[in-house]
């Protein structure tokens, strides 16, 4: 039943929009090497910040904007576009593309939106609590850590 709840809602929502909705997503590095995750609310799981472009915002905005929610940290520089995810199914909730960006971050890790985000960690890359992440993001991180530039 709630697989073909699912396939309406989708296709109500594809209908309406007609397009993938566009987010970014952070891959942020602190200057200890570590990745910073945001703990989700609704899942548990542990994802990367990030969040929907808003009409009329650029990317790095977008990007500089949300970690800031999430995290509370600044971006001090984005390092490189590591790729951009476009799958159906790589968010449960709807058809999005996500830009991927590694950044330079500095600042205090506090949760600054609570009704999204529950935790904030900084992980080193062998302590990344993969099989518990959000959406695809354990794809993505593995092909940061591969150094991979991916289009999917």
């Amino acid at each position: 039943m709630i697989s073909r709840f699912s396939h309406f809602f989708f296709t109500v929502l594809g209908i309406i929009f007609r397009h993938p909705v566009t987010g970014a997503t952070v891959i942020p590095i602190l200057a200890s090497g570590e990745i910073v995750l945001v703990q989700r609310r609704d899942t548990g799981e542990w994802g990367l910040p990030g969040g929907v472009v808003n009409w009329g915002e650029e990317v790095a905005v977008t990007a500089q904007r949300e970690l800031r929610e999430e995290t509370g940290l600044d971006l001090l520089e984005i390092r490189r576009l590591v790729g951009v995810y476009s799958a159906r199914d790589r968010d449960p909730r709807l058809h999005s593309i996500s830009i991927l960006i590694e950044a330079a971050v500095s600042g205090n890790l506090q949760v600054q939106d609570d009704l999204e985000i529950s935790d904030v960690k900084a992980f080193s890359a062998e302590s990344i609590p993969f099989g518990h992440l959000a959406h695809d993001h354990e794809r993505q991180l593995k092909d940061f850590l591969a150094g991979k530039t991916i289009i999917a």
